[in-house]
């Protein structure tokens, strides 16, 4: 009798397991995985994640794709909320992540820590390497700000996602300096990729990110795990990964 009611169980929980997909901002994903995981061991749903940048997020949104959750920019939600795709009263504060800069393991460190040191490690830079998401678009006004846009513009290379950043640092054999989310970098090969630094406190960037249901979606579920993220053990695991 025991065993029976064991197997009634068992299949119990894999009939009452659901799939949860996310559209989420690629800069979180190490620690958002590792979330993921977690809640579906806890659960027995399974989290399915597709990984973008915000103008991709964008996009695909735009195109149609359905998800049951969100996680992007603030600004890309509520775009979604407008066209009807996301539900805005959902909308809710996941995460931050801050802006790092990166080298090829092995190659020289440039020093990072003030405003000044890192304009001298740009001008000296064989290449600059940044993307085309959140991070790369504040990379990109920063220079500006910086008085330097116009000195680095021919040694300026930009690809579309962070991960191709950091497989381009890492195939450097000169001296390139990359920009990336943290969270990205410290989750990279550190045989491969070496983190110079944070960008100097008084020029660093957080892009926040937050969550909301769609529109199309499991709305109960999305709301549940929308709530698991901002958990206490959900932000520890993202800390743990770099992101605030």
């Amino acid at each position: 009798m025991t065993r029976i009611l064991a197997v009634l169980l068992a299949i119990g929980a894999t009939l009452s397991a659901a799939e949860l997909k996310v559209l989420t901002i690629g800069a979180i994903n190490p620690g958002f995985r590792t979330i993921a995981d977690q809640y579906g061991r806890e659960t027995g749903n399974t989290v399915t994640m597709q990984a973008d940048t915000a103008p991709g997020l964008s996009r695909r949104i735009a195109a149609g794709e359905a998800a049951d959750l969100l996680i992007a920019p603030g600004n890309v939600i509520d775009e979604a909320a407008k066209q009807g795709k996301a539900i805005a009263s959902t909308k809710t504060a996941v995460a931050r992540v801050g802006i790092g800069v990166e080298v090829r393991a092995g190659a020289s460190v440039p020093n990072v820590a003030s405003v000044d040191a890192l304009r001298e490690a740009l001008l000296n830079a064989d290449f600059i390497i940044y993307n085309q998401g959140s991070s790369g678009l504040y990379m990109e006004k920063l220079f500006e700000q910086m008085g330097i846009a116009a000195r680095i513009q021919a040694k300026t290379v930009r690809f579309a996602n962070a991960a191709q950043v950091a497989d381009r640092v890492m195939a450097d054999t000169g001296n390139e300096i990359g920009f990336g989310p943290l969270p990205e970098i410290l989750s990279s090969d550190p045989k491969r990729l070496h983190l110079a630094g944070p960008l100097p406190s008084g020029i660093q960037h957080y892009t926040d990110y937050d969550g909301a249901v769609m529109s199309s979606g499991h709305s109960d579920l999305a709301q549940r795990f929308l709530r698991y993220l901002t958990s206490p053990a959900a932000r520890q695991m993202f800390a743990a990964a770099g992101v605030d």
